[in-house]
């Protein structure tokens, strides 16, 4: 192939690494622009999507499609269930403090591993894609369950930016981000919120992970990839700014993307770091985050 199909190919390839991370990078940000926490386990709640959309798509019969709609539903739901315990039995009883809630996510991040580890065991493991459609351009073929991610993260982006600017839930949310003590004044169930904002962070992870897992493999230790990018992306955007995420995102993703094809993938992580070192020297709340 020429040039011009080979660029098209990457960039292709780096809407689909864009649109996973925007969703678990969305996340990330959600969380800690809610509720000031950073979540070191953010990268565990990834990659249990996927490894529940594996153990969803083992248990369910009938055609892949099924079990993958299944596994669509029944993976984030779980992973939100268990992050609500989480922040109802650890964070709120540490209040929320940033210093101990970064300690107490790490220790999550391991006990959610090591859990991995023992049930589901250290081998990679596929997902069928619930379709195998190809669109065939002049130059290659192309995978439709690809174009279908692209979509199903626009659609769900989307859905959160309605939820979160057009519901009065999302008014609640947006309430606490500003000041919870006030928001606790006017009847805000502060707690409840914060359970509500961590489980749908994680649950976002989640969908993000079951959506990557017919593209690659279940196992346990891929969360650290997604955890290191989602950092990127968020530092990158601000902390708290969906907006900027999903604009961090595109970047990292189309940059990874085409230079990966053209050069090796660890210049692009170089690359990306530099840009995090260049933004926390000139820009310390990110590109779209306000300052302090």
């Amino acid at each position: 192939m020429a040039f011009g199909p080979f660029l098209l190919l990457a960039v292709m390839e780096g809407l689909v690494t864009s649109a996973v991370l925007a969703l678990a990078a969305a996340g990330l940000s959600l969380v800690f622009g809610v509720m000031r926490v950073v979540n070191v386990a953010h990268g565990e709640f990834f990659m249990l999507g996927a490894v529940l959309a594996w153990v969803v798509a083992a248990l369910v019969p009938g055609p892949p499609a099924l079990a993958f709609v299944a596994a669509l539903v029944i993976a984030p739901l779980l992973v939100g269930a268990l992050a609500a315990a989480a922040d109802a039995l650890v964070l709120k009883r540490l209040n929320y403090d940033p210093e101990a809630t970064i300690v107490a996510t790490i220790g999550l991040l391991y006990m959610i591993q090591q859990a991995t580890l023992s049930l589901y065991g250290p081998n990679a493991n596929p997902v069928a894609a619930p379709f195998d459609w190809r669109i065939q351009l002049p130059w290659f073929g192309y995978s439709g369950y690809k174009l279908f991610v692209i979509l199903a993260a626009v659609g769900v982006l989307l859905a959160l930016w309605t939820f979160m600017n057009r519901t009065r839930a999302g008014l609640i949310m947006r309430a606490t981000q500003v000041d919870r003590t006030t928001a606790r004044s006017f009847g805000i169930n502060v707690d409840r919120v914060y359970m509500g904002t961590f489980a749908l962070g994680a649950g976002l992870a989640a969908l993000a992970g079951v959506l990557i897992v017919p593209i690659s493999q279940a196992h346990y230790l891929m969360g650290g990839d997604p955890l290191l990018l989602s950092f990127i992306v968020v530092i990158i955007g601000g902390l708290g700014s969906l907006r900027g995420t999903l604009i961090a995102a595109l970047v990292i993703g189309l940059s990874d993307g085409v230079i990966s094809m053209f050069f090796t993938p660890t210049l692009a992580k170089i690359l990306a770091t530099l840009l995090v070192a260049m933004v926390l020297v000139f820009r310390p709340q990110g590109l779209f985050g306000a300052k302090v």
